[in-house]
């Protein structure tokens, strides 16, 4: 047909003459009259109406749905199609999808690209889109997307052919029938002749459908001539020209210009005996439509009621639409008063508004918008309607200039058709990011009195400040002052100061630009800002300007705690507490300052974690110290809030700190002080009993002991050393050691010495717990007793002081303390101890402590030495990511490169990019941070990701997670939901619901599937506000079932009847009991219940019965199994197993021998279009091999030829098992002879692998059937170059420990050596399985050089780590460091894994990543090398 329309001299006449219909002439000649009159009205519902972008019932009607299952009439060479149970599967899997987009258009008469988006992305994700999806999907890019242009449905309809032709969809004649109604439907010229010449390529024959298609393809163009020749066709093909046909040829002769011919077309169709209908009738109004012919319409629609035809109010739109589009809108008036407002007419409205918008003649469609019966009825009973939002959005959408805009929303307003239409209107401008207009509706808002807020400003500065974009925040500063709309101090910490690289260049530029700086809005958010930095010395000078305005404290608090906890700036930090707790500036009218400052204090303890407060603990002490000195004092509940936190962050010392700043402390010591030893009021009741006693001359060691442990209780140290200066001979090594630790609490160092040397001369064996040994060195070496403190830690080592995590952290915190002073040489000294005597084994949390020192004094250059220092000393780089973002915050280029260098060197490319990603992040670079994250190649890393999650957590840094969330969108491997995750939390601790709502709405634009804790998280917060959860929350039933019930039983049941559920029991609560039990694995229980309920004459629902019988199976319990089916049988008419019970059925069978019974239940499986599991396939087709049934296995490989691909059977299942059938018939030729032909006939693949067959023979010592399948392989090997059948006997000589075969085997066929693809393979098999370390050192021996030796090493680690074989693992690591071999990552986890298990201490750095992390970077890493074998 193609070379046809090539070629006019093939037809013998041209037709074109006769389809000139002039005067009265009527050439039928030309056109078979042929068909019935239901033809031509089915014709009419496969082509609707051509120009049509409207008809959307016609475009999907019911009739239009059955077409998806229509068989095409004729097919080109296609793939293996699956079963009717496997296409089954697939429509149960995307009915969603059908009923979205039926309900859609059900509702609204059209689909939105986003939905039409994610069912596209969705069907592609599968990687088998079926036909009728592929309709689905095609059928949808026309009419039904009025808001899109032709061009993008157009665009959209290829993207969907192209990509599901990729992923394997077979295209018939009706996909490109509907490819055709699409181009019909978007106006798309293409050609016709190239159509038909893809479809004849593709071996697809066009059916009548496309001809007239085409036909109208040709008539749009107002091409007679192309379509003659088709008609031409098909009146030589005796096809049908149907109604239609006509229809197109009356548009054809209009577009062509000869009305005359287009009018009598309708004659012609009535000589030919089709009477025209409604749609011949609305193809000639269009056709006059677009000549502006107004008396011709309304002529031809009297004709029509004259003729008793009715036209719909869509054929009216169609008209409309074809006035409008023609530029003969003054028109549209004399077609509206002739609609009937039918049911339905809005919706059909709404999308001839939307088409109208799309192509530009908004003015046209807010007319028809005023028509709406449902707005005049709401206007006239005097309510306030907000309808037309359709139309001000998508007017938005389509960049309408905001005067136009304006004029529709008076108009609205006016005609009290829209409460808020303006309003409305900036919200979709906003939500758009279109600045223009947005501040273009702001000025007329504001013209009309109505108030603009700040925040309306916001969604026009995220992206600027996103972007870094100073010019774009500066415009729109300026239209907010232009509106009077002042920035408050929201607006300008977080949208606007984020822009600029510091405060002062902010206010420079905002000067610059006119805007004001002096506003109480912009000093807030200075303080903010430098508050949070940790700035305090400026944050104070800032604040003690006499020009600074009244600000109340809560503004800024929380910034103002951030760098509390950030700086070491004591002195500045108490200057700043004292100017708020004398200054009213900074509260309320009606507060007192002083309680300000007393909540602040509280805030301040509460916002830090324990690790921090201890981490700390100087810092605080000495702020606190410098408040009493200032006379700041607290209330009595603060102090009791303040000691209750500090009591849980086990730090007592800072209690007696706080407790200073109470101004009634005489109550607090009488009521509130802490007593949690309870020795308050005892002192004097011991002294009293200890001066009787010694009176009385008993002994007093007991009593004694008691006093001085209440003293240390009371922290009375003085009293104490009396104490024991006066009862020197009742001193024991316990009240040393309390003496000890007083002192070290009162920061006595040199009486803590003194103690401790005392206890030595009089028992030098004693030791002390590792707590107070670590209390001793951090006195010790805060006063400068370095060596004294080194003593003390080599006596440890010495007496062999047990260290546990405790004494870990103790000792961070001495270093950590020096650290804070600056003190680099105490800390290395220190750590050099520590490490050489082994105390503890380096970390990166140990290490820190000496980079810290050079951080708190701003010397980055120092820290880094430092940083490297300790990577080479003990393999660890401690606050790598706060030097490299102090390096990045202070812009200094040449020490960040020599960082990035220094880490790309020794921990690889990924970790520094990872690194460097997260410095940005930090200090707000989020333009820098996204270069980084969307580097070609890099992957995600679960572990530095969720890292740098829980830091934003846990500082309530939600910008910063929402940015990275942001950011790793499109992440190789990157968990979405995991990262979702994160947000949520942190929604859950700020206890946002608003943004955790976003998120959620983010999560669906990304179309993240979640996992069942993010919904349940959601569904919390949303619950916790009262809010609407909008999705169904999953739950755990049987637990919640088995809870209830365990409730039941505790209220009183007896044993007997645990379980079963109460006598008045339902249907439904004896299902959930069921369920319940066989998820528990309590499967003779749930029989049990079901016998009782069949007794009672009780049904339950087939999904109990199903999940028994699936239990039972999985149990091997064949014969109850088919009790409960009967059962069910005789309670549910037409029962019948799953596809997975009907798989464990022949599965069992198999198992207790019923073979027979296996195969006619496969055969029963097939009829009733189920599709039975790989494994019950494999496991008859074995069974049946087993009874030497070889004429079973081919009726099997025959049954399961209708399943096609999809339940990835092995290739060479029926080959081995029909070989060992005949095996097992003593047939071993026949078994050679069939596996021979395997090899000889096609390639030596991989997938060609017999060893299952090697290993049944070897299993069953037959000697006659290894020669003939020894000789075999070695023929195969020697003569045909065929390797893999001598490879796969070589490897299960390996296996089951015949290493004189395989040695013997190997000098038969030496190519076997080569073979290192199966090697590795066998290899990699082993290792998962414990006890094989000996197969691998016998296939190293037998074979050397197969592979490198890093590769045996890994191969044998995982095989001692899989059978926690520590001793050959250590033997192992050292042999390979011997012999300077590099042991892989993941390797060296297993190894760490090991160490930890046995209660060890890892002896070098474990890699931080998980195991998955380091499998799937070792597997990419080979990926290259097995792509080019």
């Amino acid at each position: 047909m193609a070379a046809l329309l090539r070629s006019a001299r093939l037809l013998r006449s041209s037709p074109c003459a006769l389809l000139r219909v002039k005067g009265t002439h009527k050439h039928v000649a030309a056109i078979s009259g042929r068909g019935s009159r239901a033809e031509c009205r089915g014709a009419e519902a496969l082509s609707g109406a051509v120009n049509s972008p409207f008809s959307y019932s016609s475009a999907w009607p019911c009739s239009a749905l059955r077409y998806y299952g229509t068989a095409p009439e004729q097919k080109g060479v296609v793939k293996d199609e699956p079963s009717l149970g496997v296409r089954t599967k697939q429509a149960q899997q995307f009915d969603w999808a059908l009923a979205k987009l039926d309900s859609s258009v059900r509702r609204t008469g059209r689909v939105t690209k986003t939905l039409l988006q994610r069912i596209f992305h969705d069907i592609c994700r599968t990687g088998y889109p079926s036909g009728n999806q592929a309709l689905l999907l095609l059928r949808s890019c026309g009419s039904l997307l009025p808001e899109l242009p032709f061009g993008e449905r157009t665009e959209l309809a290829h993207r969907v052919w192209e990509k599901l032709q990729e992923l394997g969809a077979t295209y018939d004649v009706s996909h490109y029938n509907a490819l055709l109604k699409v181009y019909l439907q978007n106006e798309f010229r293409f050609s016709p002749t190239d159509f038909l010449a893809k479809m004849e390529e593709a071996n697809v024959q066009p059916n009548r459908v496309t001809y007239q298609r085409l036909i109208a393809a040709y008539c749009q163009e107002g091409d007679i001539e192309g379509a003659s020749k088709i008609l031409a066709f098909m009146k030589s093909k005796d096809l049908p020209i149907t109604e239609a046909v006509f229809n197109s040829l009356v548009t054809g002769h209009s577009r062509a210009g000869d009305m005359e011919s287009a009018a009598n077309i309708l004659s012609v169709m009535s000589g030919a005996g089709i009477e025209p209908g409604p749609d011949t009738y609305l193809a000639l109004l269009c056709a006059y439509a677009e000549k502006g012919d107004l008396a011709k319409i309304k002529e031809t629609l009297d004709t029509v009621d004259n003729k008793d035809i009715s036209l719909m109010d869509r054929d009216l739109m169609q008209i409309m639409f074809s006035l409008t589009k023609a530029g003969h809108q003054q028109h549209v008036p004399e077609i509206v008063e002739r609609m009937r407002h039918e049911r339905g007419y809005v919706p059909d409205a709404m999308n001839l508004c939307l088409s109208l918008i799309t192509q530009g003649f908004e003015d046209t469609a807010f007319a028809v918008l005023k028509t709406f019966p449902s707005l005049q009825a709401e206007s006239q009973n005097g309510d306030n309607p907000d309808l037309g939002n359709f139309f001000l959005r998508h007017c938005v959408n389509m960049d309408k200039s905001p005067e136009k805009l304006v004029h529709f929303c008076k108009d609205l307003k006016d005609s009290n058709l829209h409460s808020a239409p303006l309003q409305f209107t900036l919200y979709c401008a906003l939500d758009s990011k279109k600045t223009a207009m947005a501040v273009g509706l702001m000025k007329t808002m504001k013209e009309e009195g109505l108030p603009i807020r700040p925040h309306y400003f916001w969604p026009l500065l995220t992206q600027h400040q996103k972007d870094r974009n100073a010019s774009g925040t500066l415009e729109v500063l300026k239209a907010m002052q232009e509106l009077d709309a002042l920035p408050d101090v929201d607006t300008y910490s977080n949208y606007v100061l984020p822009t600029f690289p510091s405060v002062d260049a902010a206010q420079a530029a905002l000067k610059d630009a006119g805007c004001a700086v002096d506003t109480t809005g912009f000093v807030s958010a200075e303080v903010r800002n430098e508050a949070a930095k940790g700035n305090l010395s400026g944050l104070l000078s800032l604040m003690s300007s006499s020009s600074f305005p009244n600000i109340d404290l809560g503004a800024f608090r929380g910034s103002l705690i951030v760098g509390f906890k950030g700086s070491n700036d004591v002195e500045s930090m108490t200057k700043i507490t004292e100017l708020l707790y004398n200054d009213s500036r900074f509260s309320q009218a009606g507060t007192d300052s002083a309680d300000n400052v007393a909540y602040f204090l509280y805030n301040l303890f509460d916002g830090m974690t324990e690790t921090e407060v201890q981490a700390k603990e100087e810092k605080l002490r000495q702020y606190l110290n410098q408040l009493e000195q200032k006379n700041i004092t607290i209330p009595v509940s603060i102090y009791r809030g303040i000691r209750n936190l500090l009591d849980s962050y086990h730090v007592p010392e800072l209690i007696k700190d706080v407790l200073a700043l109470v101004h009634n402390k005489e109550s607090i010591r009488a009521s509130d002080a802490p007593s949690p030893r309870g020795f308050e009021g005892r002192v004097p009741t011991l002294e009293k009993k200890l001066e009787e006693l010694k009176s009385q001359g008993k002994p007093t060691g007991a009593i004694f002991k008691q006093l001085i442990s209440a003293l240390c209780a009371e922290e009375n140290l003085s009293r104490a050393l009396e104490m024991k200066a006066q009862y020197e001979e009742e001193m024991t090594p316990s009240c040393y050691a309390l003496l000890i630790n007083l002192c070290c609490r009162h920061d006595n160092a040199e009486e803590a010495l003194n103690l401790k040397r005392e206890l030595a001369r009089k028992d030098s064996e004693v030791a002390l717990d590792a707590n107070k040994y670590m209390s001793l060195v951090k006195v010790l070496s805060k006063h400068g007793k370095l060596e004294e403190a080194v003593d003390i830690l080599k006596e440890m080592k010495e007496k062999d002081v047990a260290v546990k995590d405790t004494t870990v952290t103790l000792l961070f915190h001495t270093l950590n303390s020096a650290a804070l002073k600056g003190d680099s040489a105490t800390i290395r000294r220190l750590q050099d101890t520590i490490f050489t005597l082994g105390l503890v084994s380096p970390s990166s949390n140990l290490c820190s402590p000496l980079v810290t020192a050079y951080l708190e004094s701003g010397d980055l250059t120092g820290a880094l030495e430092a940083t490297m220092e300790c990577h080479k000393l003990y393999s660890q780089l401690p606050r790598i990511h706060d030097i490299i973002s102090g390096l990045v915050e202070k812009g200094d280029t040449e020490l960040l490169q020599k960082a990035m260098d220094f880490v790309s060197q020794e921990r690889g490319e990924m970790t520094m990019l990872y690194d460097l990603f997260f410095a940005f992040m930090q200090t707000g670079r989020y333009r820098e941070a996204r270069k980084i994250i969307e580097t070609p190649g890099l992957r995600a890393r679960p572990g530095r990701l969720q890292w740098f999650a829980e830091k934003c957590i846990t500082g309530q840094q939600m910008e910063a997670l929402e940015n990275v969330v942001d950011m790793t969108a499109k992440l190789f491997e990157c968990d979405r939901d995991e990262m979702y995750h994160y947000l949520l939390r942190l929604c859950k601790d700020t206890n946002d619901w608003r943004k955790a709502e976003a998120v959620w709405t983010k999560m669906q634009e990304e179309n993240v599937i979640p996992r069942e804790r993010t919904l349940r998280l959601l569904a919390d917060i949303l619950k916790s506000n009262n809010q609407e959860v909008p999705f169904e929350v999953p739950e755990v039933w049987y637990e919640q079932h088995e809870a209830k019930e365990t409730s039941e039983v505790v209220r009183g049941q007896s044993a007997a009847s645990r379980n079963s559920p109460p006598k008045e029991a339902s249907a439904a609560e004896y299902h959930l009991r069921v369920m319940s039990l066989c998820k528990k694995g309590k499967v003779q229980e749930a029989f049990n219940i079901l016998k009782e309920t069949n007794r009672k004459g009780m049904a339950l629902g087939p999904a109990s019965y199903d999940a028994l019988i699936k239990a039972l199976l999985a149990s091997g319990n064949l014969e109850d199994s088919m009790a409960v089916k009967d059962i069910a049988s005789k309670h549910i008419s037409g029962f019948q197993l799953s596809d997975l019970a009907s798989s464990l059925h022949i599965i069992t069978q198999v198992k207790h021998g019923n073979i027979k019974d296996a195969l006619v239940n496969l055969k029963g499986m097939l009829q009733a279009d189920q599709v039975p599991s790989q494994l019950a396939i494999t496991r008859l087709v074995q069974g049946l091999s087993s009874h030497g049934d070889v004429q079973g296995i081919q009726e099997v490989e025959n049954l399961v030829k209708t399943l096609g691909p999809s339940i990835s059977l092995s290739t060479m299942l029926f080959v081995n098992n029909t070989a060992l059938a005949h095996i097992r018939n003593g047939d071993i030729q026949s078994a050679v002879e069939g596996l021979e032909s395997v090899y000889t006939q096609g390639s030596d693949s991989p997938q060609k692998n017999i060893s299952f067959v090697f290993r049944k023979v070897l299993e069953a010592n037959n000697e006659g059937a290894l020669d003939k399948l020894s000789a075999m392989a070695e023929r195969l090997c020697n003569h045909f170059a065929s390797y893999r059948a001598a490879t796969d006997l070589f490897l299960q000589y390996l296996d089951t420990g015949r290493t004189e075969e395989a040695k013997f085997l190997l000098q038969r066929c030496a190519a076997v050596v080569e073979q290192k693809d199966a090697m590795m393979s066998y290899m990699t098999k082993i290792s998962q399985k414990p006890g094989q370390v000996a197969k691998i050192k016998t296939l190293v021996e037998l074979i050397p050089d197969f592979t490198e030796k890093e590769t045996v090493c890994a191969y044998l680690m995982k095989c001692y780590a899989v059978d926690k074989d520590l001793s050959s693992a250590k033997a192992l690591y050292e042999q390979s460091q011997a012999e300077g071999l590099q042991l892989d990552e993941l390797s060296l986890k297993r190894l760490a894994s090991l160490y930890r298990d046995a209660g060890e201490t890892v002896p070098f750095e474990e890699p931080p990543e998980t195991f998955r992390f380091y499998a799937q970077k070792l597997k990419e890493s080979k990926t290259p090398r097995t792509a080019d074998n």
